[in-house]
């Protein structure tokens, strides 16, 4: 359970809902006890013949009474306790989600979306569980079954004594099923996070499933999944299965030693018949906390089980700490020095030894072989990675002292890896931005070559793509990316092969088409087509994690290197193409 005291900080944010609702718990747990002493009365009166019809009135009235009372306390209690749980699920899952926006890209490198998925939802429903529910029967154990245990000594010590004989071993199994419990529901929590990261990968690959006739094979793969869930909670479901007959077996155990024995002092008059009664009805009570023992066990091992399995991502840290200095617009005056980086799951560099300078509004083309490093080279300009060794300067300031927001508000960048959000095509564009009209919107769409084919779509602007873009080619969300990244008029623009999935000649075009825009930024462009780099102020070629030669376009034709060799291919193949 220590893993719940992790949410120490909540529970003190809604400790008056929590006292008040507590203290309305304790008044209706205390009304019932009230309830089986007035049956007492009532049944006494009517073995000794005293009873009229205007007592029996009075006792009906007051059960009717105390029965208003508890349904107005059950109110306040769950509206309270609850309704706090419920304010605590969402402050935990929106510290949740902005923690996760806090952790480095190596994190997701590691992580599924469907593991943390289910940490969002799965395992944060279950905390508030624990802190709902689980809170309250552990409160009504103890009061009930104290005050209900207090009651009955009050009546008889020793019909009291014999009716907990079987209290000792409803402990014992309690302790022992607690454990298993909590041990089982973190398998079937593990398992559900699997599970949700298979139907996530199937339904955002479900093009590649359908094109290779793959239907029947992923549905295998799924039903085995399924199975193994299925497997997962069946076990769990025994483990409950077993536990909870137990308590309920031993509970009545202790009724039938009661009406026994009980049913003795009766005839032998050593208690009246109303007692009698009365203590049925609070061993009956008594028999609830005893059963919710093993729900409020269960309740909170799996709490803890979840909230252990947030507390591991809430002690993970990101690797890139954010500086203190807060730069303003930067002029563009980019230099690594000495640069090494390998990722954490390589044992090969991806940049070894990287030193390059690269002058304000300079436009500098990128070049070479896949896995060259030329993604990385801008990653890390990004701080989405940290270099393990070497420096990195912005305006001659070390990254690492400026305050990564700062950094990265001046940096407009387009990934190879193009995501478009679940929305229109214009809150796609204007995405990052603010105060931009309709006219500047249409302008970057010009810009960016994709005016005239969002003025065909039924909508235009207002026309909502599907997921990830679902509903529009590669290229057309290229460019919309594009138009997102240009629409932010930052000092500093970086495309990763933006529009690699247009065809060359398109290509050309778009890059002919924003060069004012580039006029007065520095601008890094990345492409595997090395023709279109050819108006760049600089060339950077890759090879192997090192920068093997850097020149104009003309420079490095000149030269019997990779850049030649590069554009000789792409040539033959242009031919080859009729382009």
């Amino acid at each position: 359970m220590r893993e719940l005291l992790k949410l120490k900080k909540y529970l003190v944010q809604y400790k008056f809902h929590f006292l008040f609702g507590v203290l309305a718990l304790i008044v209706i747990d205390l009304l019932q006890l009230i309830i089986p002493r007035i049956l007492k009365w009532a049944v006494d009166d009517l073995a000794t013949g005293i009873a009229d019809l205007s007592n029996l009135g009075f006792y009906f009235f007051l059960i009717i009474l105390i029965a208003i009372g508890i349904a107005i306390g059950r109110f306040f209690w769950r509206y309270l306790i609850i309704g706090s749980s419920r304010r605590i699920e969402r402050s935990l899952r929106t510290d949740l989600y902005e923690h996760l926006l806090t952790l480095d890209f190596s994190y997701y490198d590691q992580q599924k979306t469907g593991d943390l998925m289910a940490h969002a939802v799965n395992d944060v429903n279950a905390v508030r569980m624990a802190l709902g529910f689980g809170f309250i029967i552990l409160i009504d154990v103890f009061i009930l079954g104290v005050a209900a245990l207090g009651m009955m000594v009050n009546i008889s010590l020793r019909l009291t004594l014999y009716a907990l004989i079987p209290f000792p071993i409803i402990a014992i199994i309690s302790t022992k099923f607690g454990g298993l419990i909590h041990h089982l529901f973190e398998k079937v929590q593990e398992c559900f996070a699997v599970l949700t990261e298979r139907v996530r990968e199937n339904i955002s690959g479900m093009r590649v499933i359908k094109v290779f006739v793959q239907e029947q094979g992923e549905i295998q793969k799924f039903d085995k999944l399924s199975h193994e869930y299925v497997k997962k909670n069946l076990s769990l479901v025994r483990a409950w299965g077993m536990f909870f007959p137990s308590i309920i077996f031993l509970a009545a155990l202790g009724q039938v030693i009661v009406l026994w024995l009980g049913g003795k002092y009766v005839i032998f008059g050593q208690i009246s018949i109303g007692s009698f009664v009365a203590f049925i009805a609070y061993l009956q009570i008594l028999v609830w906390p005893m059963i919710a023992i093993g729900w409020a066990i269960n309740i909170f091992q799996r709490g803890a089980a979840s909230q252990g399995r947030l507390n591991k991502i809430f002690e993970k840290r990101p690797n890139i700490v954010s500086g203190n200095k807060v730069i303003e617009r930067v002029k563009g005056a980019i230099t690594f020095k000495d640069i090494t980086f390998t990722y954490h799951s390589k044992d090969t560099p991806a940049l070894k030894n990287i030193s390059l300078s690269i002058a304000p509004k300079e436009f500098i083309g990128v070049t070479g072989p896949i896995a060259s490093g030329k993604t990385c080279f801008v990653n890390l300009i990004l701080r989405l990675y940290e270099p393990q060794k070497g420096q990195i300067l912005v305006d001659g300031q070390d990254i690492k002292d400026l305050t990564i927001e700062s950094l990265r508000r001046n940096i407009a960048y387009v990934p190879q890896d193009t995501f478009l959000f679940s929305d229109t095509i214009k809150e796609n564009i204007i995405f990052g931005t603010s105060d931009v009209n309709q006219e500047e919107i249409e302008h970057i769409a010009r810009v960016a070559q994709i005016y005239d084919e969002i003025m065909q779509l039924p909508n235009k602007f207002d026309t909502r793509i599907g997921e990830r873009g679902v509903t529009l080619s590669g290229g057309q969300k290229q460019r919309i990316a594009l138009a997102r990244a240009l629409l932010l008029k930052r000092p500093i623009l970086i495309l990763d092969d933006a529009v690699s999935s247009v065809d060359a000649e398109t290509e050309l075009k778009i890059l002919e088409s924003i060069k004012h825009e580039m006029k007065n930024r520095t601008s890094i462009v990345i492409s595997h087509r090395v023709f279109v780099l050819k108006d760049a102020t600089r060339i950077i070629v890759f090879d192997n994690g090192e920068v093997v030669e850097q020149g104009t376009h003309e420079e490095l034709l000149a030269k019997a290197g990779v850049y030649r060799d590069i554009f000789r291919i792409q040539q033959i193949e242009m031919k080859l193409d009729g382009t």
